[in-house]
């Protein structure tokens, strides 16, 4: 176990880039929109040393309260001693990705209010609540081969073969 207690201790694979995946990050990266109230996920870039948040924060969801033009104030949430603290944290943007966690939501949200727009133009009611599934309809089983004759099996005496 190692003694130290760096910045970057026990990140050797977290704070490495995979296989053909090396080097400084693409445009794209510095030109995501970000706006506050966005949730984004926090991964460090191991090519950017700048603005790198500290390892505990890399792989949480946050949310942006703040953007400034070279870095993103995130809302993490932290455990400390079985409470649970909102930390403020200010990372560069090469060190986070537009969040897919509200994607679903999202989604039904717009199929909800679709149903209800066209539940008002034919008059009827909609129920937008999520149902739990249904079990599983009734089925007969068929007899094995077709024929309709059932085999009984019955297992062999015990015989001690020493």
């Amino acid at each position: 176990m190692p003694h130290s207690f760096g910045v970057r201790a026990r990140t050797r694979h977290m704070f490495s880039k995979k296989f053909r995946q090396k080097g400084l990050p693409s445009l794209g990266q510095y030109l995501l929109p970000v706006k506050t109230g966005d949730y984004v996920d926090i991964f460090a870039d191991p090519a950017i040393h700048r603005g790198m948040p500290h390892k505990h924060y890399h792989g949480r969801t946050g949310i942006v309260f703040n953007v400034t033009k070279s870095s993103v104030g995130i809302r993490v949430n932290k455990p400390v001693n079985g409470r649970i603290i909102e930390k403020r944290i200010h990372v560069r943007i090469e060190h986070i990705r537009p969040s897919k966690c509200q994607k679903e939501i999202i989604a039904r949200k717009a199929s909800n209010e679709a149903a209800k727009k066209a539940a008002a133009e034919s008059g009827e009611k909609v129920n937008l609540k999520r149902q739990p599934k249904a079990p599983k309809e009734a089925y007969f089983v068929s007899a094995a081969g077709g024929d309709g004759v059932v085999t009984t099996i019955q297992p062999l005496p015990f015989s001690d073969l020493i």
